[in-house]
């Protein structure tokens, strides 16, 4: 595995971090819930590849429990595999400025949580109020620089 990966690995959880603080800290500011979506991408995956996530059935404390757990995982997975994907990318980037580079990684990271939900139907950006977008786009944002920031400082 090349060191830019590596890097970008290391960036993207630090990444998913602020992506993470920033969006339990809108939750705690309006009082909102955390978002249902990875649970709902996890069943939609669990009924379309009939694989049970527990023997009591799909309904079952067990079986969403496990999807809760899923979920989660699956975003951290994304943004280590931004993280490594931005490793890749960011020889190509040139002396692009930080703020620019924070903004590719947390585009790439929005669609690369966003887009799978949308082909699956969990969800459609395109019918999301402004609510949703400020939601979604900013916790995004806070994960693009801070892995713009922290690749750049291991790539001293």
């Amino acid at each position: 595995m090349s060191h830019a990966v590596v890097r970008g690995i290391v960036a993207g959880a630090a990444g998913t971090t602020a992506l993470n603080a920033v969006t339990y800290l809108d939750m705690v500011l309006r009082a909102r819930p955390a978002s249902s979506t990875p649970e709902e991408t996890v069943r939609v995956v669990e009924d379309r590849t009939h694989l049970p996530l527990a023997a009591a059935g799909p309904d079952s404390d067990a079986a969403g429990n496990r999807r809760s757990g899923a979920g989660a995982l699956l975003g951290i997975a994304a943004g280590l595999g931004t993280g490594a994907l931005y490793g890749v990318l960011r020889p190509r980037l040139g002396r692009t400025p930080l703020v620019a580079l924070g903004a590719v990684a947390g585009l790439l990271a929005n669609v690369g949580t966003t887009g799978p939900m949308a082909v699956l139907g969990v969800t459609d950006p395109r019918r999301w109020p402004t609510s949703s977008w400020v939601a979604d786009l900013l916790p995004h944002l806070a994960y693009g620089l801070a892995t713009a920031a922290v690749f750049e400082e291991l790539d001293r």
